[in-house]
């Protein structure tokens, strides 16, 4: 113990008498671990941004959109695509399925929504009455649109939170008044509760605003609807309405035209493919990391040069071959662990900082992962440099100059 003690407290001595030389070292390492370990928090945030914006939602929930999301090879070259909409023959059919509890269909549009003191765009989402109990949406202020308020096509809306205050300057001014829709007005009936979510460029449900279908026609006029929500009984007869669902809308359509799918499918397809995605993020981010080895193997190689009389005389007054190795395999690991720390510390900070917006957070796996991915660093590119130094001849290297 007190030998590696010796080693690693002469190598401390080193780096003070080189302090620019050690930090500039370092300073490969610490990009290099910020950069990975900034993207796996990243990647762990978004994961449960998502797993949030689902649990948000109302329970027992059957998606039914165009294109087969189970074809992962689709996946990989893009999102899935399909030919067919759906129509009102479709939500008729599913409707009738045992045991269905709710129905929406969905049609959504970005669009330029104007109110007195501002204007946005926003996601406005235009769906049957049932999608207030399907998203599990409260209402604030005021009240949802009626049946009657669909069937008749009312110009009628409510709005998120954030789109009130945006808008309107808060909530309750928001409520009476009325918000032009691209070239259409509507009247502001009602405020959803906020829902939390969001951030980084992410809306959330409070940045939606909600219409019945048919006071949307002039945005959508083929009069189709992107994605159907279906809401079950209860859990036991997911399976059931699910299958139903399959088997009545493939009598109109091909099997891969179209996929039924309930949330934790839809979960587990989404994380799968931003597990993908992060783990390609990160390994682009590792090559900053090899940069900062090769820049230690090269200052470690100028280290031994400048010192070779000082490795010289040692060897003279007995130390050995081994002695040489690990002194400069711990100053190399040492100078990698400290960039590797610096990174963790200044990773830890940023993510601090983006917790007011985003849910990213760094896991003990990922710290583990940094120091060790570091520390391996210092061990793969000192070994050369070490080798170099502890194989040099000890006359050789008292007479060098």
């Amino acid at each position: 113990m007190n030998y590696f003690l010796f080693i690693i407290k002469s190598a401390l001595e080193d780096f003070k008498r080189n302090k620019i030389r050690t930090f500039l070292t370092s300073l490969g390492i610490l990009i290099g671990v910020s950069s990975v370990v900034l993207l796996i928090a990243l990647g762990l945030g978004l994961r449960a941004y998502i797993q949030q914006q689902f649990n948000s939602l109302g329970s027992n929930i059957i998606y039914v959109i165009p294109g087969n999301i189970k074809n992962r090879s689709g996946f990989r070259g893009g999102p899935p695509t399909s030919s067919i909409s759906f129509d009102d023959k479709d939500v008729t059919t599913l409707r009738r399925i045992r045991n269905v509890k709710a129905v929406a269909p969905l049609f959504s549009k970005s669009i330029l929504v104007k109110g007195d003191i501002d204007e946005e765009y926003y996601e406005l989402i235009a769906s049957s009455v049932d999608i207030f109990e399907i998203l599990n949406l409260e209402i604030e202020y005021g009240s949802p649109f009626t049946r009657s308020d669909a069937d008749r096509g009312s110009k009628v809306t409510v709005l998120g939170p954030k789109v009130a205050e945006k808008l309107f300057g808060s909530s309750i001014k928001a409520l009476g008044k009325t918000v032009h829709i691209g070239e259409q007005g509507f009247k502001v009936i009602g405020i959803s509760k906020a829902k939390g979510g969001g951030g980084l460029g992410t809306p959330s449900m409070d940045e939606h605003l909600y219409a019945p279908f048919k006071s949307t026609l002039a945005l959508n006029q083929s009069k189709k609807y992107l994605a159907i929500y279906v809401q079950a009984a209860n859990e036991v007869t997911i399976p059931t309405v699910k299958g139903d669902a399959q088997k009545d809308l493939s009598k109109r359509y091909k099997k891969d035209d179209f996929s039924v799918a309930e949330q934790k499918e839809i979960l587990d397809i989404i994380n799968s493919i931003f597990g993908i995605l992060n783990t390609i993020l990160v390994a682009i981010a590792a090559i900053s990391l090899i940069v900062g080895g090769v820049g230690i193997m090269n200052i470690m190689y100028v280290s031994v040069v400048e010192r070779i009389r000082e490795i010289g005389i040692r060897r003279a007054m007995g130390a050995e071959k081994k002695d040489i190795l690990y002194q400069f395999l711990a100053e190399a690991i040492l100078l990698s662990g400290l960039g590797g720390a610096l990174g963790l510390f200044f990773s830890w900070i940023i993510v601090l900082l983006l917790q007011t917006q985003f849910p990213a957070y760094i896991d003990a796996q990922t710290v583990a992962t940094a120091l060790g991915v570091s520390s391996g660093v210092g061990i793969i590119f000192g070994v050369f440099p070490a080798k170099k130094a502890a194989d040099l001849s000890p006359i050789e290297a008292i007479r060098y100059e």
